[in-house]
């Protein structure tokens, strides 16, 4: 029978898991709308404008999707994690509250003239709204991510008599010693994600049509996008692994499978973790190399899991999981965008078939590879909310399992419904030819562009 700790932690990650991938995408696509539409302005070719029409609509779909989950989210710190919000609200709450204060109203404020305002504003101002639009969800990212950072690496507080944070530096707050490196890593997320979507729209088209020129765009901007990008990501995560060895030493051991402590500690390719008995059984390693990875050194000393206290032990049966999809979904997106330079140097890049095919598969591995980040990342800080002084047991309100089981149904059914709807709509839109509304677009600009596309889906 399940608790109400296990219930409101499962609804959390359910309703995380759904939000977080409309900002993954929103992120990457409000500034590839800003390219394209520089792009037009520059070269002035109406490929640009075109495209620019096409993935219009759908940022505005999955930017009002990821509105609605966000909200929805928020309230569950008030219904099944009040405790939480009291004793960190003092120094969380106006990091969210300048979130909204800045970055969603400066999003919300230009998305209009970004939407419907093509013909009404001019092009320069419209381009400026857009290029606001595209600053707000990186500004929105920044304070989310300052937020979650905090939780993990926690700065610039005292607690008071009653037990709440107290803020005493907001700088070390918001510039806490894991946010750089989580910022840069979860943005460069987000422009892969979207570039492996528009990737694999453009490769569908493609494959239907060779010569389709918008397509041969998307597919081309995506690829470079992924050949420089994702080599960079590995750079980021390897500095981003190297802080969370500083200050959360239990969740690299955990990442990496390692329960005894070692010098020269091998890179466990797989192996299948056992918490119970603590080892890790039907090793595949390479010797010495995780030493080397972790510490930059061979012989290096890594802690193992079994030299943590016990209450303090994260769950290494799911997190060395979601750990190694993320990192294979990320060499594989290295790999193809390796690929897609060497078809670049044969002329080959438009017509090898099954280079477009493997990129329409790759179309979602963004989004799995952020879910099982944040999986990685979430269930590594366990048991703390606050990593190392507030406990997730102390954190949840007291609130009875059947509540809580009920309101995770109704989420589970309404979102089911709400989002698969959004999404079905969005895959519609995928599948409107992009090259077949360019001569409306010469006329209407945006606003008839979505209109007729809306009556066409």
């Amino acid at each position: 029978m399940f608790e109400a700790i296990d219930l409101a932690r499962f609804q959390f990650a359910f309703v995380v898991s759904f939000h977080i991938i409309f900002p993954a995408f929103t992120i990457g696509l409000a500034s590839y709308l800003a390219v394209l539409e520089g792009l037009w302005l520059w070269k002035k070719e109406d490929r640009y404008l075109n495209l620019f029409n096409y993935w219009l609509k759908i940022f505005a779909i999955a930017f009002g999707m990821g509105v609605v989950s966000g909200i929805v989210m928020s309230y569950q710190f008030g219904t099944n994690w009040s405790v939480f919000s009291d004793k960190t609200g003092p120094v969380l709450g106006p990091l969210m509250g300048y979130e909204v204060l800045s970055a969603f109203f400066l999003e919300a404020g230009f998305l209009g003239i970004m939407l419907f305002g093509m013909n009404k504003v001019g092009k320069q101002l419209h381009f400026f709204a857009t290029l606001m639009v595209a600053f707000g969800t990186f500004f929105s990212a920044f304070w989310i991510l300052s937020v979650n950072s905090w939780m993990h690496t926690p700065a610039g507080f005292s607690i008071n008599e009653v037990g709440q944070f107290v803020p005493e530096d907001w700088i070390q707050i918001i510039f806490n010693p894991s946010f750089p490196y989580r910022l840069v890593h979860m943005l460069m997320a987000a422009y892969l994600t979207t570039a492996f979507v528009v990737g694999a729209v453009g490769a569908w088209h493609l494959l239907k049509n060779n010569k389709n020129l918008c397509a041969r765009t998307m597919l081309s901007m995506a690829m470079w996008m992924a050949a420089i990008v994702a080599p960079l990501q590995l750079v980021a995560g390897d500095m981003h692994g190297l802080n969370t060895l500083e200050y959360q030493p239990a969740k690299i051991a955990a990442m990496e499978g390692h329960y005894e402590t070692k010098k020269g500690a091998p890179l466990i390719l797989f192996g299948i973790p056992d918490d119970d008995a603590m080892e890790i059984n039907s090793i595949v390693e390479i010797p010495k190399l995780g030493s080397m990875i972790l510490k930059h050194d061979f012989d290096a000393e890594i802690k193992g899991l079994r030299d943590f206290p016990a209450d303090e032990i994260p769950p290494a049966e799911i997190i060395f999981w979601s750990f190694r999809i993320m990192v294979g979904i990320g060499m594989a997106m290295i790999a193809l965008g390796l690929w897609s330079l060497f078809l670049r140097f044969k002329n080959l890049f438009y017509s090898t078939r099954l280079f477009h095919q493997i990129c329409l598969l790759m179309g979602p591995a963004g989004f799995i590879a952020v879910i099982a980040g944040w999986v990685t990342t979430e269930v590594g800080r366990q048991p703390f909310t606050v990593y190392g002084v507030l406990r997730t047991v102390d954190s949840v309100s007291p609130i009875d399992a059947p509540a809580v089981a009920t309101s995770l149904l109704v989420f589970i059914v309404t979102y089911f419904l709400v989002f698969g709807a959004g999404t079905y709509y969005i895959f519609k839109q995928f599948s409107i030819n992009p090259e077949q509304d360019k001569d409306a677009t010469k006329k209407v600009g945006s606003l008839g562009v979505s209109l007729k596309l809306f009556d066409k889906a």
